[in-house]
């Protein structure tokens, strides 16, 4: 019996992609292939933002670009692979890059917490302690920071990895998803899946419900403090709260109605547990930069800066490959100002 079942462990899975709407494939790809560009360019430009202007080498914005870094691992995890199954039909997935492309969406996810948490304490220490905030949050700290969030996301992940991966899976190979979700991929093995599902509702739950209770105390302080100020710096503070406040309730709230709704059936189509669970790990990477540029004014202005930069650098291009081609000169000579 160990035979057949290690050789199976060495056969690939198939994804299905939207269980029951296989035929509007091409047409579901469209919004998937949107925002995954979206993805790509807003994500990008907050971190190319966040690297260029010095200005904002600050705590806050080092956190901002780690959400930026953790969305486009996030997002290229599962997209690409998706709109292959949608547009291709390249429904197969081997062994080990169903459980890489598991470890990773999962590993971000509670890296993506952690840095959550992250935000929320400096926006307490800003507001509640703005004297001391440099000296509690320094650049150094807030790498440490990071890098814990980065090793916790790790550390809860490996169990449950050498776990999956040694269970037999002797059935047949087809996973009712669009990627290796965890819990369609457990029910396909010849073993209990009560162990892996108890470990990862246990740990998502303590985690989700550790940094759900330390991120609300944090903003409850910050709006016993902010009921003190005045007018206008309360409006300013409500205004950036706001924003992380909206993205903090996107990702849980999001993150929790997947998992639930993977685990406890209700009655529903399989295709709308499929579209949840797949809609979660696209919008949100989408919307985080968009809710953070827009609504950080500093981010605002560079980002609009680096833009005019990159506008006005192209058409000095522009002009000057015209000027050498009506003197008679090559294009390839130089084409900046010295």
């Amino acid at each position: 019996m160990s035979a057949p079942n290690l050789s199976n462990n060495s056969l690939p899975f198939l994804l299905v992609g939207i269980p029951g709407l296989e035929a509007l494939h091409v047409w579901i790809s469209i919004p998937f292939c949107l925002t995954y560009i979206m993805t790509l360019l807003g994500n990008c430009t907050v971190i190319l933002t966040i690297r260029l202007d010095a200005s904002l080498h600050e705590p806050m914005y080092y956190f901002m670009s780690m959400l930026a870094a953790i969305d486009l691992v996030f997002s290229t995890a599962v997209v690409p692979k998706m709109l292959g199954v949608f547009w291709l039909g390249t429904r197969e997935i081997a062994f080990e890059g169903c459980f890489i492309q598991m470890f990773f969406i999962h590993t971000f996810t509670a890296v993506e917490s952690g840095v959550l948490l992250a935000m929320s304490f400096d926006r307490y220490i800003a507001i509640c302690h703005p004297l001391r905030y440099s000296t509690i949050l320094s650049r150094s700290r807030t790498t440490k920071i990071g890098l814990l969030a980065l090793a916790r996301g790790i550390a809860v992940m490996i169990p449950l990895m050498c776990h999956l991966t040694s269970l037999p899976y002797c059935k047949n190979r087809v996973i009712p998803h669009s990627y290796c979700e965890h819990m369609a991929v457990v029910e396909l093995a010849c073993a209990s899946p009560t162990i892996s599902n108890l470990y990862s509702i246990t740990v998502a739950t303590l985690l989700v419900g550790l940094d759900s209770i330390f991120i609300t105390f944090s903003y409850s302080m910050i709006l016993r403090s902010v009921l003190r100020l005045s007018k206008e710096a309360r409006l300013k503070a409500l205004s950036t709260c706001g924003s992380h406040i909206a993205i903090i309730l996107l990702f849980y709230i999001g993150g929790l109605l997947s998992m639930y709704l993977q685990l406890f059936s209700l009655d529903l189509d399989p295709h709308i547990r499929v579209l949840v669970a797949d809609f979660y790990l696209t919008v949100p990477p989408m919307l985080n930069p968009l809710i953070y540029g827009i609504k950080t004014k500093q981010i605002r202005e560079q980002m609009v800066k680096l833009i005019e930069r990159l506008v006005g650098l192209r058409i000095h291009l522009l002009i000057r490959t015209r000027q050498l081609l009506r003197e008679g000169g090559s294009p390839r000579r130089q084409l900046v100002p010295s």
